[in-house]
């Protein structure tokens, strides 16, 4: 930034470029700073004229930052955090304040995570309210850039490695939760439940796949690919219980994480079995945006995931029993 322009800045822009930065969309933006949404144009406008340049792009949903805006966020919310943190110490009081958290998850995440969460909020007795959003995606970068979620819990391969790519300079943060495997899912009288699971047997069986997407193409079918092989998948749903319901009621195997067999409320009714083929480890994390990074509440509600995402959610799966 030229001299002469830091001189003439008005500082209070800088509050006003991260918010726009935060949220992308100048609605948003401005409630979070209990402005107008002409006030937020016109200090924009201002700011555009003290740097010379263009910060930000209109687009039909939102404001698109510039590769100079982009540059620009971590060095200013960097600052604002500090003078924050220096100005106004204080915490969320989580037994005096009323707070709603918004929490994207598949309903098998859910089953797991919520119980020892809600345990944590009843002992604390806090008076923080959870919604928990339907995930409808492998990918929440979205949902989180948008604010239409605080958080997003689950395994996210392809989010997670852009993230790690991006290092310091990525918006959305993640933080491990735990780790589970991939097993073979079928009923108990299944006719492969008696027996070592081949790969030619597993291919020549027909498939439930869960889809978040409805996409009837997974991770197996590209392991699978690699092997010069496939599967015929005769039905795809979008939920782990519906999953686990079919799957006891049919000879359709399934691949869940081992951790979700539980979840699904019909583990009585299946045993699993190790795969025919290498899969990676599923990792479950929980990411944020960086406009939540400092905010005591959101911060609060970040530790307690955590601590409910480290019960022994998971273990290396050793199969069940083939006489069960």
């Amino acid at each position: 930034m030229p001299a002469m322009s830091f001189r003439n800045l008005d500082l209070n822009l800088l509050k006003v470029f991260d918010a726009v930065m935060a949220e992308r969309n100048l609605t948003r933006a401005a409630e979070r700073l209990s402005m107008t949404q002409p006030a937020v144009s016109h200090a924009l406008k201002r700011l555009r004229e003290a740097l010379g340049e263009d910060l930000f792009v209109r687009q039909a949903f939102g404001m698109r930052p510039t590769s100079r805006a982009e540059g620009l966020w971590p060095e200013v919310r960097s600052s604002l955090t500090r003078l924050r943190v220096a100005l106004d110490p204080g915490d969320y009081q989580p037994t005096s304040e009323e707070y709603t958290f918004r929490l994207a998850m598949a309903d098998a995440t859910a089953a797991l995570i919520l119980p020892p969460l809600m345990q944590q909020l009843e002992r604390m007795r806090a008076l923080a309210n959870v919604h928990v959003l339907p995930l409808t995606t492998r990918d929440p970068r979205g949902l989180l850039e948008q604010g239409e979620a605080d958080f997003a819990l689950g395994y996210f391969p392809t989010a997670v490695a852009a993230l790690k790519g991006q290092g310091e300079m990525a918006a959305i943060r993640q933080q491990r939760l735990y780790d589970s495997y991939y097993v073979c899912v079928m009923r108990r009288g299944h006719p492969l439940a008696h027996q070592e699971l081949t790969l030619d047997a597993f291919c020549q069986a027909h498939h439930l796949l869960v889809s978040f997407s409805g996409r009837p193409y997974g991770f197996v079918d590209e392991a699978l690919a690699a092997l010069k092989r496939s599967r015929r998948i005769a039905l795809t749903v979008n939920q782990f219980f519906t999953a686990g319901r079919v799957v006891a009621h049919s000879d359709l195997l399934t691949v869940l994480p081992q951790s979700f067999i539980t979840a699904t409320g019909y583990q009585e009714s299946l045993i699993y079995r190790p795969l025919p083929m290498q899969l990676s480890p599923v990792h479950v994390d929980v990411l944020w945006h960086l406009r939540n990074e400092d905010r005591s509440a959101q911060r609060w509600m970040r530790e307690r995931l955590i601590e409910a995402g480290a019960a022994p959610h998971a273990s290396p799966p050793a199969p069940s029993s083939p006489a069960a």
